[in-house]
């Protein structure tokens, strides 16, 4: 690649670690600076995983103590269902048609944008406490979406908690990114076992986002958390818009 293609893909990725730190939405940023610096839809997606990857273990120890909170057992569970349904998303990612999984991309795009832009609705939503059953259930469902397609699973599995009786912002947020962390692990396994995975770009763009996940965090919480959101918001639409175009 040249080096405007890598500047294009490593600042994506400086941008995608600062978003997700403060407010999610940062594979908006990478799978489609990928896709449009030349890898194949199906590879883009499986590299954006590889990139954003390294955030969800930073989240996942400053959780430590609402984590240590909760039972082992659950906590086991969870993770065996979020690694069994991660599995099982990429899977489907690999025998998904390179056809037609791009013409999937902009509606994906357009799902991830509008669960975003409806996530303080979905997560301020509260419901009682559910039959275990029904959150595994719910649980599975959006890890497979997360090993198919990671845009939206955090606002997912937070909306899941809220409507299954979590009444603990902090709860939530570490079951949320522990389970990301399992699943996502699981499926860049199977990505990479599958040879789908960009190496030089999808290690280079980690470290990028993982700089950018530290130094935006920083910068991030000076600035209002509409023009944050709004920001999110706009960015996917565009990206949709871009991806119907060249469709």
């Amino acid at each position: 690649m040249n080096p405007e293609t890598w500047i294009l893909l490593l600042t994506a990725a400086l941008a995608a670690g600062a978003l997700n730190a403060v407010a999610g939405g940062g594979s908006f940023l990478t799978f489609p600076a990928l896709v449009f610096a030349g890898v194949p839809p199906i590879a883009a997606n499986a590299t954006s995983a590889v990139a954003v990857s390294p955030g969800y273990l930073g989240s996942t120890l400053g959780f430590r103590p609402e984590l240590a909170a909760l039972p082992r057992p659950r906590l086991w569970a969870e993770g065996a269902v979020c690694a069994a349904g991660g599995l099982a998303g990429a899977g489907l990612l690999l025998v998904t048609p390179a056809k037609l999984f791009s013409a999937l991309v902009p509606w994906l795009l357009l799902f991830a944008t509008a669960l975003f832009a409806l996530a303080p609705w979905l997560t301020g939503r509260r419901g009682g406490a559910a039959h275990p059953a029904a959150r595994m259930a719910g649980l599975a469902c959006v890890a497979v979406y997360g090993g198919y397609f990671n845009g939206g699973l955090g606002i997912l599995l937070m909306a899941l908690y809220a409507i299954t009786g979590e009444t603990s912002i902090n709860t939530a947020n570490a079951l949320k990114n522990l389970n990301s962390l399992v699943l996502s692990l699981l499926s860049v396994a199977a990505f990479a076992w599958a040879g789908a995975v960009a190496w030089p770009q999808a290690l280079a763009m980690a470290l990028a986002a993982t700089v950018g996940g530290y130094a935006g965090a920083r910068v991030a919480r000076r600035l209002p958390a509409k023009l944050l959101r709004s920001g999110v918001i706009a960015t996917g639409l565009v990206m949709a818009a871009l991806f119907f175009a060249r469709g």
